[in-house]
């Protein structure tokens, strides 16, 4: 009876581990990834934690890539504490890498953000790579053939947004596409999102542009099309976290598909993220549920959005503190061309939640 239960208990762990390397976003961990592991030798590819061996085999045979790949997973880590530094949930989680807790290991809304916000990183930094020179396996994106307006004029570097999309999803997607990923519900949630990150990665591509002419006059201008900061996009993704879709699985057809949960039958749009399970409002703190809580969180007092104090300490009111603030102060112009300034302190006042 003992050794069946032991062999029962070591299947489930089987299956656990089996499922957690297979998690698409363990590759984040690389934002860890110090100057110790150099990106010139494919044995150090085995040694980068995170990555599926399909990854794996996509840094040995794109070794020039994978310092592009890191700043991603930095980046990624970076604009998502930003982009929710006013909510209650603020991607805290995200610190956890390779080993996220259940708020990214489950079909959250949460988990959707980030792994749209993955994929369209990735891609974002390898087109800007190939543009500034980092990478010699690519250049400059293709110049359009017809020119933007009068007056106007190709010429710069575009950003290759063809090329970050094609190594990025190749990269990002590789652990939904092995034989033993998650759930099938799972896997059509992370790879749907994904591809909303990317939808909003193109969608950020503009036109920008350089003046030439007399005294500045602008008579013409020379543009390419370049991509927008991350921080944007993930200002993009976060009105559709706001907004996402509840889903769920069933025979759609021939087959079993993701539809809303709570709308009559409908395709799922290509732009609208979604998610499987609901999230915990993060209001205490929960473990099993991945959430920290916003104890000792700071607060708005002023603030009608989700950062006041209200919102944010969920109704358990807010303690206040002082703060000394040093800035610079009487700053004087000096001809030519310096700026001269003093230090100013002052006393400001602070709430964090109860």
């Amino acid at each position: 009876m003992r050794l069946a239960v032991c062999c029962v208990l070591a299947s489930v762990c089987a299956l656990l581990f089996n499922s957690r390397v297979c998690h698409s976003i363990r590759w984040l961990a690389l934002a860890r990834t110090g100057s110790s592991i150099p990106f010139n030798q494919t044995q150090n590819c085995k040694h980068l934690e995170g990555l599926v061996s399909a990854q794996q085999q996509l840094c040995r045979s794109n070794l020039d890539l994978m310092q592009s790949i890191t700043q991603a997973a930095r980046e990624v880590k970076k604009t998502c504490r930003k982009t929710f530094s006013d909510m209650r949930w603020n991607c805290s989680s995200i610190e956890m890498a390779p080993n996220f807790p259940p708020d990214l290991e489950r079909g959250t809304r949460e988990s959707a953000f980030v792994y749209a916000l993955s994929a369209a990183a990735i891609s974002h930094t390898i087109a800007r790579a190939c543009t500034s020179g980092d990478l010699p396996s690519c250049s400059c994106g293709p110049m359009a053939s017809e020119a933007p307006g009068p007056g106007f004029r190709w010429g710069g570097c575009n950003d290759n947004l063809n090329y970050g999309i094609l190594l990025g999803s190749k990269f990002s997607d590789a652990p939904m596409k092995m034989k033993r990923s998650r759930s099938q519900a799972n896997k059509l949630m992370n790879l749907h999102n994904s591809e909303v990150g990317r939808q909003a990665l193109k969608a950020s591509l503009e036109i920008k542009c350089k003046c030439h002419g007399v005294s500045g006059s602008c008579s013409v201008k020379t543009c390419w099309k370049g991509l927008q900061g991350l921080g944007g996009i993930a200002q993009d993704l976060k009105l559709k976290y706001l907004s996402a879709t509840r889903v769920v699985h069933r025979p759609l057809g021939t087959r079993k598909q993701l539809v809303p949960k709570d709308i009559d039958v409908r395709p799922i749009r290509e732009n609208e993220l979604v998610y499987l399970q609901s999230s915990p409002d993060f209001c205490t703190k929960n473990e099993k549920m991945g959430s920290y809580g916003t104890q000792e969180r700071q607060c708005n007092k002023t603030s009608n959005g989700s950062d006041s104090c209200d919102l944010m300490c969920c109704g358990r009111g807010y303690n206040p503190y002082t703060e000394k603030v040093v800035e610079r102060c009487h700053c004087k112009y000096h001809w030519c061309c310096y700026v001269t300034c003093k230090k100013c302190e002052r006393i400001v006042e602070r709430y964090v939640c109860k």
